[in-house]
């Protein structure tokens, strides 16, 4: 089991000095170079120096508040791993584009951009977030949650290998509440889960020990 608390850039020195050692430490995101007249971001080297090891990169919330394209988030994705950071690489659709039937388009082309920046697969977990599911109360079923899991291990056997297929960890993110860790984390291609709000509450440990 790998727990990593997913801190503001501000407070990842405090985080990491007051964590137990066991807890990773994760910056919410950084920027694709490592230095520049960039005014207001925080690099791979820089979260580096606070002792931290991973970074969550793409969240639909730099997606569609602060318009990240694909390609930007495949651009950080690269700088991040050949700075030695960690990647929570997130991927998930729109209510509308679900309703569209394009779920399967739009993440796979955005784990396309993704795997094309990926060197060492060894370092990466893909974070599936139906953009519908987060903080909105709308949990993706179990079932629906398995079945994008699933297209997307069976997208990365087709085009990437069997042995990252196999081994890469596909966790979910939307609205994961202690009420519905144990049914989604029955699931066979659900590795784990990106937690928001319930990461605040006491039923954190609950979600933690789902597969307990």
């Amino acid at each position: 089991m790998q727990v990593v608390c997913g801190a503001p850039s501000i407070y990842l020195d405090y985080a990491r000095s007051s964590l137990d050692p066991r807890i990773g430490v994760a910056a919410q995101n950084c920027y694709k170079l490592a230095k520049g007249a960039f005014t207001g971001e925080i690099s791979p080297a820089m979260i580096k120096d606070c002792g931290v090891d991973w970074v969550i990169l793409g969240h639909s919330e730099r997606r569609h508040v602060f318009g990240e394209s694909d390609e930007l988030i495949g651009q950080k994705v690269a700088h991040a791993l050949e700075s030695d950071l960690g990647v929570i690489a997130c991927i998930g659709e729109k209510l509308e584009e679900r309703e569209a039937g394009t779920t399967e388009e739009i993440v796979y082309n955005q784990t396309q951009v993704i795997a094309d920046n990926v060197k060492d697969w060894g370092k990466v977990v893909l974070a599936y977030e139906p953009v519908w599911a987060i903080g909105t109360g709308k949990t993706a079923t179990p079932e629906q949650a398995q079945e994008v899991h699933e297209k997307l291990r069976a997208w990365l056997r087709a085009n990437v290998s069997d042995e990252v297929a196999d081994s890469v960890r596909i966790i979910y993110g939307g609205s994961v509440t202690a009420a519905n860790c144990r049914e989604l984390a029955s699931q066979d291609d659900l590795d784990g889960f990106l937690v928001g709000g319930a990461s605040l509450k006491a039923e954190f440990v609950d979600i933690i020990n789902a597969r307990a």
